[in-house]
């Protein structure tokens, strides 16, 4: 009896076949990579809301992304989804030494510690530790990787005082920028300052921006229900007042 992979896979093969389906048989590596990030980012909002039902869908929505690019591969006679998966298997199997070996660790920060070094010897063409980082993600996340990469190396601040610090003097240097060009590299760097203070109180950056998103979204559609008019026909003193109403009335 076929296993549920299996059955998938053959569905996969047959819809890429020469008499499936046209608009699978048309697709590319790159005409569909955007899916791959818009299924991942909705098994993170089933996780989010702990909708176990609403999960095991949208994983299987990421693991169709996973099968069909498998194909495509195949298709082209580069990999298939076996390589795939064995690829997977070795590098779960060569991280995990303490598990599969009989290398010993105190914790987990060694055990991280052994991944950042094995994951090292993997990839010796990458010089720095910087190196391999996506440049696909958000540059939210990116800036939360950089910063926890340059900390393993042992580039961080003495203590959160110095950090607030230099948080601080990034508002200064974005305030005394004179050009478009200046103010735009300052912000950003008053972003960066704010992913480092994020990292150090164990705070992900992304989850409290995406919280802060909701938060405010929920209190303006309140005050849109509030509103005796559109909001747009308001003055600022009438959007304050109905403002700390819709917050009085979200608050969990």
């Amino acid at each position: 009896m076929q296993s549920n992979i299996e059955k998938l896979l053959e569905t996969m093969r047959i819809l890429r076949g020469e008499n499936g389906c046209k608009w699978d048989r048309e697709q590319t590596h790159k005409s569909i990579r955007e899916n791959m990030l818009e299924e991942a980012y909705e098994a993170i909002d089933a996780i989010n809301a702990d909708d176990m039902k609403h999960l095991r869908e949208e994983l299987g929505d990421v693991l169709l992304q996973v099968v069909l690019h498998a194909q495509i591969a195949d298709d082209e006679g580069f990999f298939n989804f076996n390589d795939v998966a064995g690829t997977i298997n070795e590098k779960l199997i060569h991280r995990h030494p303490h598990v599969f070996s009989d290398t010993k660790v105190k914790d987990t920060k060694e055990i991280l510690a052994n991944w950042e070094k094995l994951k090292q010897e993997e990839k010796p063409h990458r010089k720095s530790v910087l190196d391999g980082i996506s440049k696909s993600q958000s540059a939210l996340m990116k800036a939360q990787k950089i910063s926890k990469k340059a900390v393993r190396a042992g580039f961080e601040w003495q203590n959160i005082e110095q950090l607030k610090e230099c948080v601080k003097s990034e508002f200064t240097e974005f305030e005394t920028a004179k050009t478009q060009q200046e103010k735009e590299e300052e912000f950003g760097d008053i972003l960066f300052a704010l992913v480092n203070l994020a990292r150090w109180n164990k705070i992900d950056a992304e989850q409290a921006l995406n919280i802060a998103n909701e938060k405010f979204i929920k209190r303006f559609k309140k005050m849109e229900e509030l509103a005796p008019k559109a909001l747009c026909e308001l003055n600022f003193d009438e959007w304050e007042e109905l403002w700390a109403k819709a917050k009085k009335e979200t608050q969990n």
